[in-house]
């Protein structure tokens, strides 16, 4: 029997999807450019959301400085998802760097070098 999703995933997964749409039609700073939320991670009690991004342009100065619009529009952004929401408390959103993309873009990387050298090696 397949095991349901919690309540909690449940509200993540709508936090995730109205989050994507909220930023891509009514955020008009500059700063935030293209985002991709990659998770959503709520409390168990729905106070806190925390949002896992990346950025298309991942220098680190681009990034502190999106990441500080996204938390700087935490509120408004709050504000928004709470007309979507059905639940009594509207979380608090958390923006976060999500580091995974770029360790597993260095990982592949790491992996395409060894077999080159395992090919040259070999012939």
């Amino acid at each position: 029997m397949p095991r349901e999703h919690s309540r909690g995933q449940r509200v993540s997964d709508l936090i995730q999807r109205e989050l994507s749409l909220i930023i891509q039609k009514e955020m008009r700073d500059p700063r935030v450019g293209m985002v991709t939320i990659n998770e959503v991670k709520v409390s168990r009690d729905l106070s806190y959301a925390n949002v896992y991004v990346t950025f298309m342009r991942s220098e680190d100065d681009t990034v502190m400085q999106s990441l500080d619009a996204l938390n700087h529009a935490g509120g408004y952004l709050r504000s928004q998802l709470s007309l979507v929401l059905t639940t009594r408390i509207t979380p608090k959103l958390r923006f976060y760097y999500d580091e995974t993309v770029v360790g597993g873009r260095e990982i592949s990387d790491l992996i395409d070098a060894a077999i080159k050298n395992d090919e040259q090696s070999n012939s």
